[in-house]
Order: structure tokens, then C-alpha cells, then sequence
């Protein structure tokens, strides 16, 4: 049971258009911003934030960000974010194929080897403590330009809000990142509850 009820998504008619960001990204407004919106300038500051991380007109790819995210939250032990971020992964055009692939990233031929070293990346930038180091950073400068890992690290640094805020709230998680979970996630331990300390 979450520990703060979500509100109404009416109740702050001024918030519509931040709403909006999230319905496009996700297809609904996430419980996280219902539950947000006690406080509206969060959740318009957040949409600032989501709005830059994930511009369309960025170099890294809106889907791959979304894994990015998915990643960072497996790292962050997130389930609410696990499930979220790959709802968005799929509306971003990643391949069914691709997502139930997902366990097996460092071998199957779905995924390249510029995604594999950033998606280590994303498991290591979650991490409590960080793990990036030097090797690492070799690794990703191999694939990845400056300007790519910047937004690279955006993406992870994003959902590490929303990690943080998920986890703290006991955040319900909605229909149809459940299914999500359920069809993709379960079979490496996924159970949609919150993280337990």
C-alpha cells in the first residue's frame, strides 16, 4: 500500500500540460505524479527535467534511454521504475523481441556492443555506492561521444530521482506497467513490491 494516496489528476487543472508529457511518454499520468502533485511546482520542475533528458532531438535514442533508465532503476532496486521504464522503452520503438531479450543483454546479437557497455554503465551509475570507474569510462569513450554520455547520464540521473521518490512513497504501480513486469521482468525475480530494505 503506497504511504501517500495519488490525487485526482484534476485537481490542479494548471498542471494539464505536464500531465501531458507523461501521457505521451507512458501513455497514462504515473501514480509517482499523482501522488507529487501535493507540491505542483515538483512536478512541473520534473517535467523541465524529463523534457530535456529525453529531447527528441538528442543523439542517443529516445528507446535506449528508456533501458538506460530501466537499467540504472534494476541497479537502484526500483520495481515501480523497473516496469515503467520499459512501458516507455516499447512506446519509444523498442522491439518486443529486443525487451525479452533484455536478460540476456550481454550476449544476444539484439544488442549491440555500444549498448551493452552503456547499459553496464547504467547498472553501475545506479549503484549505491557508484560504481563507474576509469576502465569503465574507457569503455564507454570507445562507443560513445562526450556529448552521448551526457545524455547518456542524463537518462540514468533522471529515474534516479524517481527511484528514490518510489521507493520512499510505496508508489502503487498501475495496470499496465504491471503486465509489463509480469510478461518481461518475473523470470529474473521481478515482483512488482516495493523495494524491501
Amino acid at each position: 500500500m503506497a504511504f501517500l494516496k495519488p490525487l485526482d489528476k484534476n485537481l490542479h487543472p494548471d498542471l494539464a500540460e505536464d500531465f501531458a508529457i507523461f501521457e505521451e511518454i507512458l501513455g497514462f499520468v504515473p501514480n509517482s505524479l499523482l501522488t507529487m502533485q501535493r507540491r505542483p511546482d515538483i512536478v512541473r520542475g520534473f517535467g523541465v527535467l524529463t523534457k530535456a533528458v529525453m529531447a527528441e532531438d538528442g543523439e542517443v535514442d529516445l528507446g535506449f534511454k528508456r533501458l538506460l533508465a530501466h537499467f540504472a532503476s534494476r541497479a537502484a532496486g526500483c520495481q515501480y521504475c523497473e516496469a515503467h521504464s520499459l512501458v516507455a522503452a516499447k512506446i519509444h520503438g523498442i522491439s518486443d523481441e529486443k525487451l525479452e531479450a533484455i536478460w540476456d543483454y550481454q550476449t544476444s546479437n539484439l544488442y549491440t556492443e555500444a549498448e551493452r557497455v552503456a547499459l553496464d554503465y547504467a547498472l553501475a551509475a545506479g549503484s549505491v555506492p557508484n560504481a563507474v570507474d576509469q576502465p569503465l569510462m574507457d569503455r564507454m569513450a570507445q562507443h560513445w561521444s562526450d556529448d552521448q554520455i551526457v545524455e547518456i547520464l542524463g537518462a540514468i540521473c533522471l529515474y534516479g530521482f524517481l527511484n528514490r521518490w518510489n521507493d520512499s512513497m510505496a508508489t502503487e504501480l498501475e495496470d499496465v506497467p504491471t503486465a509489463m513486469g509480469e510478461k518481461i521482468l518475473k523470470q529474473g525475480g521481478w515482483s512488482g513490491k516495493r523495494h524491501q530494505p
